[in-house]
């Protein structure tokens, strides 16, 4: 295509529709390019960094998502009131939204993505596989008819051969996704996935597809202009993932040669030409131990890991994604793609990895990130991390000469991050790159499920509640204060009741004569000197060890950082004991987030056996089941379907069995 018959769309001020760290990263490449910002909100959002970082900022709607980072009228409003004449949709949310960038077009805004037509042909999983199987590209064996009913569903499912997985068409990271072994499950699991599509992309349709046993995760970066010209910038292994959502993704992959690399990056660019697409894309495959690789889906946005590919070319992707979106050219050429080093990132979330990767929502009381990595995130201390989102809440990027360099690096940024008052997966992603399976380069999409045993928070729980209990002891307001030296005072130990999250301890603590203290728990004697005290950290020897740790009191609480594993405890020494109710013993299920109640799976009056399941929730874009504590009958249910609860509210009461 020749310069003149390219038609430009220049812009002067971008509208971001989108919220926390990837609003405030394309913030940053826009305003290095001179654009003006703007930011929506939820009214969750209303206090939130990226609000308060942009030039202007409209409120859009409530929480939810649907009434808020979902309605296109609203953000299509939001660009006309602040004179933005561009919206970049970020990833997430209504970025492979066919309709979104329609609305856009015929509202005369620059979308900063492809077109509605290309998302229509290549967002759309069942279509994209279409497109790749008649270009040759092989494509996982499945089912992507139009005939979605149950019956019909359930006998491809049965003809494909189990174990096979559901896929929404219309989106990805993991929602609208599930694995089902057996032909038993595939009801629920049906009706689940397509709930979860439904609410994250607006389209319950979903395909199937054989389940490639233990394959890696590898996704091709491409772009494409206006011009004619398209490219790739080399592959990403994304295998090391939970619940079908990625938590490490490393540019390049171990396990993908040159020459691979060479044929994998041939096929997407192939893609991207045969569909005349503009802007950011990316290709996913599934990698089989022979070197086979399928076709999965491709990805009509920018995605979350792309720091790692801007890491190893020394590109700015988002500077790239505005250029073309102007109808400039990419001004850069296959043969000019080089790539330097090994980057990995991490994807730090609000989440209990000890308790299924179960979302976490609240006041983050303290967060300071590590100054010498490259970290992604929109928190400050005092923020609040509303349960209506995406449970990701920062994304540390390391670089080095080698793989081992970056992991290294990665590691000791990790051991940095400071996270109090919301649990997060920070020990967990330690543990994982630590990992020798991870180390040699060997993950794939079993690496979790299969390494669940080690990777789980660690077993030396005796020393971390003796550190809890000791920094308790001496941080106490009516405690005597700390001096260094030998201590003339009597020794008389004091009994603590502590919880660190998994059941209540008795720990005694006293001060010996020459200064040191002793903790005491099960027989078991912990012995601590304290070289120095300060408002937010210790550094004390243990068994002629010298150690640091972070700190924060909090009232009852204690936060403590040590050794890149973040501790919570809460000081009972003074409260009542607690009952059974907690652990639903009393025949009470209580919430254990805030969260939308999706499906009430009994009735009043059924029976109904300890474990059994009885309320779906979700939160953060996941479902959660909660279960009988006692078994019995169901005498109340005290919420709807539909409705938004709070931690700790009572959902369903049963009447223990005699």
């Amino acid at each position: 295509m020749s310069g003149a018959a390219v038609k430009r769309t220049p812009f002067f001020k971008v509208l971001i529709a989108n919220r926390g760290e990837i609003a405030l990263r394309i913030m940053r490449t826009a305003r290095r390019l001179g654009y003006g910002v703007v930011a929506v909100y939820s009214d969750a959002d209303r206090d939130a960094l990226h609000v308060r970082e942009a030039d202007q900022a409209v409120r859009i709607g409530e929480p939810l998502p649907a009434q808020s980072y979902l309605n296109i009228d609203a953000i299509i409003a939001a660009a006309k009131a602040s004179g933005a004449s561009a919206v970049h949709p970020g990833y997430g949310f209504l970025a492979e939204n066919e309709d979104f960038a329609q609305a856009c077009r015929d509202a005369g805004l620059v979308f900063i993505g492809p077109s509605p037509e290309a998302i229509r042909a290549m967002g759309n999983k069942a279509g994209a596989k279409d497109i790749m199987q008649r270009a040759g590209v092989p494509c996982v064996p499945g089912y992507q008819g139009a005939d979605q009913s149950d019956a019909v569903m359930l006998a491809e499912a049965t003809a494909i051969g189990f174990p096979v997985m559901i896929k929404a068409v219309a989106g990805g990271g993991g929602r609208g996704m599930r694995l089902v072994s057996d032909a038993a499950a595939f009801p629920d699991a049906l009706r689940s996935a397509r709930w979860e599509a439904q609410g994250a992309f607006g389209d319950p349709t979903v395909i199937l597809e054989r389940a490639i046993v233990d394959p890696r995760h590898i996704e091709i970066q491409v772009f494409g202009d206006r011009h004619g010209n398209a490219i790739h910038l080399g592959e990403r292994d994304c295998s090391v993932q939970r619940r079908h959502q990625k938590l490490i993704e490393e540019a390049p992959s171990p396990a993908v040669t040159p020459e691979l690399r060479a044929r994998m990056g041939a096929v997407a660019v192939q893609a991207v030409k045969t569909i005349g697409y503009e802007g950011a894309g990316t290709l996913e495959f599934l990698l089989d131990r022979d070197g086979s690789f399928y076709f999965m889906e491709m990805n009509t946005r920018l995605q979350v890991e792309h720091p790692v590919t801007e890491a190893i070319t020394g590109l700015d992707l988002v500077e790239l994604q505005l250029r073309v979106a102007r109808g400039e050219s990419l001004g850069v050429r296959q043969e000019d793609i080089t790539f330097s080093g090994h980057a990995i990132e991490v994807r730090l979330c609000s989440e209990d990895a000890g308790h299924d990767f179960m979302p976490q929502s609240g006041t983050m009381a303290l967060w300071q990130m590590p100054g010498d990595a490259r970290v992604e995130h929109a928190l400050q201390s005092g923020a609040e991390i509303p349960p209506f989102y995406d449970s990701m809440i920062a994304k540390i990027i390391s670089h080095g000469a080698t793989r081992d360099e970056a992991r290294g690096k990665l590691i000791c940024a990790l051991e940095q991050v400071t996270a109090f008052g919301v649990t997060t997966n920070q020990g967990f992603l330690i543990d994982c790159l630590r990992h020798s399976v991870f180390a040699r380069g060997e993950a794939t999409t079993s690496f979790i499920g299969r390494n669940r045993e080690a990777l789980a928070p660690r077993a030396d729980q005796g020393s971390d509640i003796a550190l809890a209990a000791l920094l308790l002891y001496v941080t106490n307001p009516h405690a005597p204060q700390w001096r260094r030296g030998r201590s003339l005072a009597a020794t008389f130990p004091l009994g603590l009741r502590i919880d660190l999250g998994h059941g209540v301890q008795e720990i005694e603590v006293l001060r010996e004569r020459d200064g040191s203290y002793v903790a005491a728990r099960n027989g078991d004697r912990f012995s601590f000197e304290i070289d120095e005290l300060g408002p937010d950290n210790i550094r004390y020897r243990r068994n002629g060890l010298m150690e640091q740790a972070k700190f924060l009191r909090d009232g009852d609480r204690l936060f403590v950082l040590h050794r890149g594993v973040t501790l919570s405890a809460r000081d009972l020494t003074l409260a009542p004991p607690e009952s059974a109710a907690a652990a639903g013993g009393d025949g009470k299920v209580r919430a254990a987030m805030n969260g939308r109640v999706v499906a009430v799976l009994v009735k009043a009056g059924e029976e109904v056996a300890a474990g059994q399941p009885v309320m779906t929730l979700e939160a953060m874009k996941m479902e959660h089941v909660h279960t009988a504590g006692v078994a019995g009958t169901v005498s109340s249910i005290d919420v709807a379907e539909g409705e938004q609860v709070t931690t700790g509210k009572i959902v369903v009461e049963i009447e223990a069995a005699t």
